[in-house]
C-alpha cells in the first residue's frame, strides 16, 4: 500500500482543490492519475501518465509506453528494386554525345529511354590532362580527365597528398598513379554507405574474366582518411552459398601494381588503369569508338572510361548490397477491456434513438480494430499503422499493439 505524503506547504486536499478553482470543477481521471502520482515515489506510482482509462477515440501515450533511440543496421541489396546483382548495363546516347560524356558515362539497369534509372558511373581521370585533347589542340578544351582526377583528389585525399597511391608488392610498399578509374555509385543507390566486403565486380578483356573485391575482411579498416574508411581493392570471390570466407588472389597485377582503392561511405571505386588492363588485358571494343586500349594523348578526346565501361558490360555482373543505420521508436498502444469497445462509425448505431445496429451489442458491446493513428500535440496525425487483420475489441478482451516506425 502506498502512502501520500504532502509536499512542503502542499498537501494533495489543497493540490485538488486549487486544480478544481482553476478549470471549473472538471477533473479527467487522467488528471487525476498524474497529481496523484507526484505525491507517490517509484514503484508507489498509481499508473503511468497517460495510463488511466480513456472513454474517446484519443489515448495519451504513457512515458512506458514509448522506446526511442534505437538504432537497427539494415543490409539490402544495392541496386534499383533492392536487388544484389546488376547484369544489365546500358548507357544513353544522349549523354555519351553530350559534353558530359568527355567526363563520364551514366550507367543504367535498363533502357534509359523507358524505365531506366542510373545505378552508377564511370569516369577516367589523369593528373596531366592525358586522354583530353589539350588546349594547344582546341581553344575550347575542357581538360576534362585532368577536373576528373582534380576532382576526386579533393573529396578523397588529404591536402598533402599529390597523387592516388595504391598498394605495391615493391620493396616501397605503394605506387603513386597518375591516372585513375572511378566508378561512382549513385547516391540514391548506395544510401548511407555500401557494404564492405560484400561486393563484387566481373571485368572481361582479352584475359578473360577477373573479378574484383574489397578486403575488408572483418568490415574494420586500420585505415581512415578524410574520405572515411578505405580498403584495397583486389582479385578474389567473396564464396557467395559457401561456408568459406571471401578469398583475396592478390591485391595487385602482375606488374605489381596495386588494383585499386575502396570508400564505402563516399559510394566509389577507384581503381589503377594501368593494373586493371595487366589483370585483364585490352577492354573489348564493341565498336566503340574510342578503341581498346587506353588512349594517352592529347590529340582528342579520348574518353578511357568506355574502356572500363566496356569491361564490366563483358564481366555482366555487378553485386553489392549497401548498409543502412535506421533509427527505430517503438509505441505501445494499449486498449484495456474498458476502452474502446464502442465505435463513432455511423453503421455502428441505426435509427434517430441510436439503438446498435447489432442488437448482441446491447449487451456485449465490440469492435474491430484495423488501424492505429498516431498524432502530435497539435492533434495532428503523423503516422499510420494498419494491423495485418481486424482485431477483435470487448470487454472482455484487451489488446496490445506495437506500432515501429523507422526514419
Amino acid at each position: 500500500m502506498a502512502q501520500i505524503t504532502g509536499q512542503a506547504g502542499v498537501n494533495l486536499s489543497t493540490e485538488l482543490a486549487n486544480y478544481l478553482s482553476a478549470n471549473q470543477g472538471n477533473l479527467t481521471s487522467e488528471q487525476l492519475s498524474q497529481i496523484i502520482n507526484s505525491y507517490l515515489t517509484g514503484g508507489d506510482k498509481l499508473a503511468a501518465q497517460g495510463g488511466s482509462i480513456s472513454t474517446g477515440i484519443y489515448k495519451r501515450f504513457g512515458e512506458f509506453d514509448q522506446v526511442t533511440g534505437k538504432v537497427e543496421i539494415v543490409t539490402t541489396g544495392m541496386w534499383s528494386g533492392d536487388t544484389g546483382s546488376l547484369t544489365s548495363f546500358y548507357t544513353s546516347s544522349t549523354q555519351v554525345e553530350a559534353s558530359s560524356g568527355d567526363y563520364y558515362y551514366n550507367v543504367y539497369n535498363a533502357d534509359p529511354s523507358s524505365t531506366g534509372v542510373v545505378q552508377y558511373s564511370v569516369a577516367y581521370g589523369h593528373k596531366f590532362g592525358s586522354g583530353s585533347v589539350s588546349l594547344a589542340n582546341d581553344d575550347n578544351s575542357n581538360l576534362a580527365s585532368k577536373a576528373t582526377y582534380a576532382q576526386y583528389k579533393q573529396i578523397l585525399l588529404d591536402q598533402d597528398d599529390t597523387h592516388f597511391t595504391f598498394f605495391s608488392s615493391s620493396a616501397a610498399g605503394t605506387h603513386d598513379s597518375s591516372d585513375i578509374y572511378v566508378i561512382n555509385v549513385a547516391r540514391a543507390r548506395y544510401k548511407e554507405k555500401m557494404d564492405a566486403g560484400n561486393w563484387s565486380l566481373k571485368l572481361s578483356g582479352s584475359n578473360g574474366v577477373s573479378t574484383l573485391i574489397d578486403d575488408s575482411g572483418k568490415k574494420f579498416s586500420d585505415t581512415v582518411g578524410k574520405a572515411g574508411r578505405v580498403f584495397n581493392v583486389g582479385s578474389g570471390s567473396l564464396n557467395l552459398g559457401s561456408e568459406n570466407e571471401a578469398t583475396i588472389n592478390s591485391l595487385t597485377s602482375s606488374n605489381g601494381q596495386g588494383l585499386g582503392l575502396f570508400y564505402p561511405d563516399q559510394g566509389l571505386i577507384v581503381l589503377n588503369p594501368e593494373a586493371v588492363h595487366d589483370l585483364i588485358g585490352t577492354s573489348i571494343d564493341s565498336g566503340s569508338s574510342e578503341g581498346a586500349s587506353l588512349y594517352s594523348g592529347v590529340q582528342r578526346e579520348g574518353k578511357n572510361h568506355a574502356l572500363l565501361h566496356n569491361a564490366i558490360v563483358g564481366g555482366g555482373d555487378f553485386e553489392a548490397r549497401r548498409t543502412e543505420n535506421v533509427s527505430t521508436s517503438h509505441y505501445f498502444v494499449r486498449a484495456t477491456n474498458r476502452e474502446f469497445n464502442y465505435s463513432n462509425n455511423p453503421s455502428y448505431t441505426t435509427g434517430s434513438d441510436g439503438s446498435f445496429a447489432e442488437s448482441t451489442f446491447e449487451t456485449d458491446p465490440r469492435t474491430f480494430i484495423t488501424t492505429v493513428g498516431l498524432f502530435n500535440d497539435a492533434n495532428e496525425m503523423i503516422a499510420v499503422a494498419k494491423t495485418s487483420q481486424p482485431i477483435v475489441k470487448s470487454f472482455d478482451k484487451e489488446v496490445l499493439i506495437k506500432v515501429k516506425l523507422d526514419f
